[in-house]
């Protein structure tokens, strides 16, 4: 089965077996993976994902055997435009839903999958996690927002070594550049990230998809603009239930619940 899924509570974990971890950027497997993320995505007794892989593959990219053939019979172009209109729709769903999104890095995140890993949230990764674009060796120029999302978490110039130098980050290395934020041992990877989880989408509904999209926009905007943006969202998160709820429970000093 390419997709495995487990409901735990409000968790949803969606773990991408066999071939879906190790062949992700393919026509056989991205829309089922794209399906699984974004029926997690639509439901709405679900509050967050844990996105992860299989053996020594988070999601490691292409299906180059497809590729030869679409290079063959004069098709490549088509191909990429195919596989790029589900992975990018897909990446923006989860950089603005209020669904908050974790990947537990098990293993090897490549190319599009890489793409994947980053437009998450947050990223547990183990000693066993790789990162690596692999554009650069295939002849191609990086994909799946990896150049928009890779600098903001490590910086312009790091980014640009790794794209170049066509390097491959071991879990300690991505930590240590902050391209994945907690390490922890394998036995403990899918406990942490699950946990993580719990934590960030426990808040209202409002503040976990303006907080994503304040933080996603930030960069595109002047001081001026964004400040504007900001009193925009927090006017609105004045009639919600959440903020409601957070008042009361702030004076009768116990902990909010956004059930």
């Amino acid at each position: 089965m390419a997709i495995e899924i487990d409901q735990q509570g409000s968790i949803r974990l969606i773990k991408m077996a066999g071939q879906a971890s190790t062949q992700s950027f393919s026509t056989a497997f991205l829309p089922t993976i794209a399906e699984a993320i974004d029926a997690g995505l639509r439901d709405g007794e679900t509050k967050a994902i844990v996105l992860t892989g299989d053996g020594r593959f988070f999601s490691a990219g292409a299906d180059i055997n497809a590729f030869q053939e679409a290079i063959d019979n004069g098709t490549a172009p088509e191909l990429i435009r195919t596989l790029t209109g589900v992975l990018h729709p897909l990446l923006q769903r989860i950089r603005t839903s209020s669904t908050i999104v974790v990947a537990a890095l098990n293993g090897v995140s490549a190319g599009g999958g890489l793409g994947l890993a980053l437009a998450c949230d947050a990223r547990i990764g183990t000693s066993d996690a790789r990162m690596a674009a692999s554009y650069a060796g295939m002849g191609l120029s990086p994909d799946g927002g990896t150049t928009w999302l890779l600098p903001r978490l490590v910086g312009e110039q790091r980014a640009r070594r790794f794209f170049m130098n066509n390097e491959i980050w071991s879990g300690r290395e991505a930590h240590e550049y902050g391209a994945i934020d907690v390490l922890v041992e394998p036995e403990s990877l899918m406990e942490t990230a699950t946990g993580l989880a719990t934590v960030w989408s426990s808040w209202g509904p409002h503040t976990k998809e303006a907080t994503k999209h304040l933080l996603h926009v930030q960069t595109d905007n002047d001081f001026s603009t964004h400040l504007d943006h900001e009193r925009t969202l927090i006017e609105a998160a004045g009639t919600t239930e959440a903020f409601k709820e957070g008042v009361a429970a702030f004076l009768e000093k116990r902990h909010p619940s956004f059930d």
